[in-house]
């Protein structure tokens, strides 16, 4: 049986990851940087510190680390705001994941940006466990997050689903031995490659029903 659910936050729950991509866009423009053809894809699921690193390593961003981080989530924040970009069935899937079981978040957003859209969006007390990839070791792809979440929620993480979107989500998913939902970002849809990885893959988080989950089985 599938003991818990654990749900990405950007891409899956919000249609943030251009929002993302916008905000690191303009501060690389505004603090000396160049944009590489690969960096969007390069820096999804990376953790606050690592695509820090990235953009001043590889983009020539003119800005310490702390103040890069500080600036680019300040930026999302203010955004959010003014509505979050909840994508469309994402209260309503969750809401029936939590009628069946304990959820956890795994997510590449600073622990901030979490704790501010869970807030807004009423789930706070709905989420049993959430991670932010900055308080692991490695981001995604690697399987820090997804660990952590089962870790948290007192689960083996082969009995834990993942609901991912990115590339970089579905592989940090897979090698912690999690079975993985795909919910392909519209945007920034993983390769059929990728894909062909998670146990199961769907249009739309209407689609992602009990019956779904637990039609897929444990190791």
């Amino acid at each position: 049986m599938i003991d818990a659910v654990i749900f990405d936050l950007d891409g899956v729950l919000l249609d943030s990851e251009q929002l993302w991509d916008r905000a690191r866009r303009e501060v690389a423009r505004e603090y000396g940087g160049r944009w590489l053809e690969d960096a969007t894809a390069a820096m999804q699921g990376m953790s606050s510190v690592e695509w820090a690193h990235y953009m001043i390593d590889s983009l020539g961003v003119h800005l310490d680390q702390r103040t890069l981080i500080d600036v680019v989530v300040e930026r999302l924040l203010a955004q959010y705001e003014s509505g979050l970009p909840l994508l469309p069935g994402a209260l309503e899937a969750v809401s029936r994941m939590a009628q069946r079981w304990p959820l956890g978040m795994a997510s590449s957003s600073n622990r901030v940006i979490i704790d501010k859209v869970l807030d807004v969006a009423g789930l706070r007390d709905v989420f049993e466990a959430t991670v932010s990839s900055e308080e692991v070791a490695h981001g995604k792809p690697a399987p820090d997050v997804y660990l952590e979440a089962a870790r948290r929620l007192g689960r083996v993480p082969g009995r834990c689903v993942a609901i991912e979107d990115s590339a970089n989500g579905i592989r940090s998913a897979v090698a912690a031995s999690v079975k993985v939902v795909a919910v392909p970002n519209r945007e920034f849809r993983p390769a059929d490659e990728i894909l062909a990885l998670a146990d199961a893959v769907l249009e739309n988080l209407d689609q992602l029903t009990a019956e779904r989950v637990r039609a897929l089985r444990p190791e």
